[in-house]
């Protein structure tokens, strides 16, 4: 397994946003999250990611406890994300956001190989045309192409993505999902938050679900969307 969750719990206050959730990822796997809106799926890429570190349970990574490590250690062990608002570094050139993030997050190889390997994400992501462009004068579907590209130039092997469809047209949409799918293909381990969810179910191959913290189901796309429960809790239908 590439990830292990064991009874991982978080709670602000009373609150618990995160409620003894256990989920195995095995390598080269693509797992979507999905849950209506505060079912704590933000927070579950916080605590995987290190951004926030749990109360109580454990987390894995390659085999290894990483529980209680911060957030860029779990970076240059292979931990990459994309975030649901990009926010690039908007006076660099989009090959410049790729170098930054290879440089501070990457596995630290020598300059020049760095350059090629970002230059070969730009290719992959769609964004070599525009590698000299400003960020900041980006439309939102390349915004959308240099978070992913962003993430992917600190060679995870596991990728976690937030939403990352969200706000794009169908067309724009399609583009990006072919994108995540030829990365997916390459090998890479991903972990998807996603609200249009036929772009997340023309990728993944399970999908968990998330209700007020808790997991309530994990099984394959069409099991979990024919699920009385998910569909009660998730699409407000009631049954």
């Amino acid at each position: 397994m590439i990830l292990e969750l064991e009874s991982v719990s978080k709670s602000y206050g009373a609150l618990k946003v995160t409620d003894a959730v256990s989920l195995q990822v095995p390598r080269g796997q693509a797992l979507g999250i999905i849950g209506p809106n505060g079912a704590g799926k933000s927070t579950l890429f916080n605590l995987i990611t290190g951004n926030v570190l749990p109360d109580a349970g454990r987390i894995g990574f390659l085999g290894r406890d990483v529980t209680g490590l911060p957030a860029m250690a779990r970076v240059r062990m292979g931990v990459g994300r994309s975030f649901q608002i990009p926010q690039p570094f908007e006076g660099l050139t989009v090959f410049e956001n790729l170098l930054t993030a290879a440089s501070f997050g990457g596995a630290g190889a020598p300059r020049d190989q760095m350059a090629q390997d970002c230059a070969e994400i730009l290719r992959r992501t769609g964004m070599l045309p525009r590698a000299n462009r400003l960020a900041g004068s980006l439309s939102l579907l390349d915004r959308k192409r240099l978070e992913l590209a962003r993430a992917m130039a600190t060679a995870p092997e596991l990728l976690l993505l937030d939403e990352i469809a969200g706000g794009l047209t169908e067309a724009e949409c399609r583009s990006l999902v072919d994108t995540i799918r030829e990365i997916h293909a390459g090998g890479t381990t991903i972990i998807w938050i996603e609200h249009v969810l036929h772009a997340l179910n023309s990728v993944v191959e399970r999908l968990a679900v998330l209700d007020f913290g808790r997991l309530i189901g994990v099984g394959a796309p069409e099991e979990i969307m024919a699920s009385r429960e998910v569909r009660e809790i998730y699409l407000g239908i009631d049954i």
